[in-house]
């Protein structure tokens, strides 16, 4: 990418990220309502930190750090960069403030701008700043997803914005496509970015089953709840049950006690029955695949029936910021809508190699006792997405925007 577009693409990045945050007062953008979640804030510094530490620091000549403790406190997971401070009291920094914040980005973006210019034809660079700009992406959904669960948590139950209702529509039927079998080739495949956990790109042999055609929905989840699925310990699984038991678990993250309404990004609304279930841990859709007498799709199975399909969904850019009902029949949500479990752990790749220097601890050291999610939500960037794209999280997540499709031995 020769630098002109990689300037523009960089700049409508960064442009967004503050986007997202309209609507936030101050006060919000510095709440960490658990350890998982970051507040706003962080985000915004972090991914600056990131564009400064791996790009202007090492690149730009007589650069100047924004804030010499700002390494310190916005290093995420990077050890070999040096000592940060710890995530779960990130809520407690309530200085830099979020006006400093702001100015750190924009000294980071003229900075940018500068090295940009001054090296066009860099291709190594040019491969850092969409890395960059990736990382940046991850970080918008991460900025969605924990701000909702920091408004969530207040009784006063506030909208990030007034987000559009969506379509009102009966779900579609259910059905369970067939896939034959055999070898089939997964991983990253072109010149286009990827992140190292896509490669390389190999041969697996999938075993005949069949893919649902959609999404489970809140209707059929709400079946799940009502038949005492959370009282019922043959369907989870030894951990799930703990974690049932010791979090009081009886239905998805921003129900209410009675099932007829959640907490979305537009405040609180009635739950439509024919969307997506969200915010369901690898626990319940497990136990909830059991109940039904399928089981979770492999990751390869997933990617497999991703590859040939249009990259299109209810992404970011829709707007709804929530789940929507299937609009078509046929094999459909493939892309957006919900994060969709898969049974496969998330694990290297065959000849798998990270990233050299400090950079090979972006995906690498996270590959155990984690589980594999696929296909984006609706808080995902359409331009961050590709049929190869790896998400993973601790099977007991459940803040982010991710539900469940069923699949089946053949």
């Amino acid at each position: 990418m020769s630098a002109e577009p990689l300037l523009k693409r960089f700049t409508q990045v960064r442009a967004a990220s503050l986007a997202l945050c309209e609507g936030l007062a101050p006060e919000d953008t510095v709440v960490q309502s658990m350890p998982d979640v970051s507040p706003t804030k962080w985000h915004l510094a972090h991914t600056s930190w990131f564009f400064e530490n791996f790009l202007l620091v090492p690149r730009l000549k007589g650069y100047r750090t924004f804030h010499p403790r700002f390494g310190y406190l916005f290093n995420s997971y990077y050890y070999t960069v040096g000592p940060m401070f710890r995530r779960p009291q990130r809520g407690l920094l309530s200085r830099p403030t979020l006006d400093e914040v702001r100015a750190y980005r924009r000294h980071v973006d003229e900075h940018m701008t500068h090295l940009l210019e001054q090296a066009p034809d860099d291709l190594e660079l040019g491969f850092l700043v969409v890395l960059g700009l990736n990382h940046e992406q991850q970080h918008q959904e991460l900025i969605l997803t924990d701000i909702k669960h920091v408004l969530g948590n207040n009784p006063l139950l506030p909208a990030l914005r007034d987000t559009p209702m969506p379509p009102k529509t009966s779900a579609t039927e259910l059905e369970f496509i067939a896939v034959s079998g055999g070898i089939a080739e997964i991983g990253h495949a072109g010149d286009e970015f990827a992140f190292d956990n896509e490669t390389p790109r190999h041969r697996v042999l999938l075993q005949p089953h069949a893919l649902a055609s959609r999404a489970v929905t809140n209707g059929e989840y709400l079946e799940f709840v009502r038949d005492g699925g959370y009282t019922e310990p043959s369907l989870w699984l030894s951990d799930g049950w703990a974690k049932v038991n010791s979090e009081g678990w009886g239905r998805p993250l921003y129900w209410t006690e009675d099932s007829t309404a959640h907490y979305t990004l537009g405040g609180l609304r009635d739950i439509d029955l024919a969307a997506p279930v969200c915010h369901v841990s690898y626990y319940e859709a497990d136990a909830f695949a059991r109940w039904w007498g399928a089981r979770l799709p492999s990751e390869p199975e997933l990617e497999h029936a991703a590859q040939p399909r249009a990259m299109d969904g209810n992404l970011v850019e829709s707007g709804f910021l929530q789940p929507i009902a299937a609009q078509t029949t046929g094999l459909t949500q493939v892309y957006g809508d919900v994060w969709e479990w898969t049974s496969s752990p998330y694990a290297p790749y065959p000849g798998f190699k990270p990233l050299t220097g400090s950079l090979g601890e972006y995906n690498g050291k996270f590959m155990c006792n984690q589980l594999v999610l696929r296909g984006g939500s609706c808080a995902t960037p359409a331009s961050h997405l590709r049929p190869s794209y790896r998400n993973f999280f601790y099977p007991d997540a459940r803040w982010q925007f991710s539900g469940i499709r069923l699949a089946k031995d053949q």
